[in-house]
């Protein structure tokens, strides 16, 4: 199951989203998504859990609790929408 997070504190990594959702059982992945100029954090990520189970067990706990001086918003992530591609010729 993918999980989306957000309201991360900008000074969260993957290593920490990791493991936060690692006492829930096997993450297969976890990334903070970085913008793209400044390499910082956008506060928001994305976890990756093959056990549906234990996916939605961190979900239930850990949404709305506080890491970091901010209470995350755990979610299912939705999946992601085709968008048309920007084929300006300038």
């Amino acid at each position: 199951m993918n999980i989306y997070v957000s309201s991360l504190g900008y000074n969260t990594r993957d290593e920490d989203l990791k493991e936060l959702f690692t006492a829930y059982g096997d993450v297969a992945s976890a990334k903070v998504i970085l913008d793209k100029f400044t390499n910082q954090s956008r506060g928001f990520g994305f976890v990756e859990m093959p056990d549906d189970t234990a996916a939605q067990q961190a979900i239930t706990e850990l949404n709305g609790t506080t890491v970091d001086g901010r209470s995350i918003k755990v979610v299912e992530a939705r999946p992601r929408e085709e968008r048309p591609r920007n084929n300006k010729s300038w």
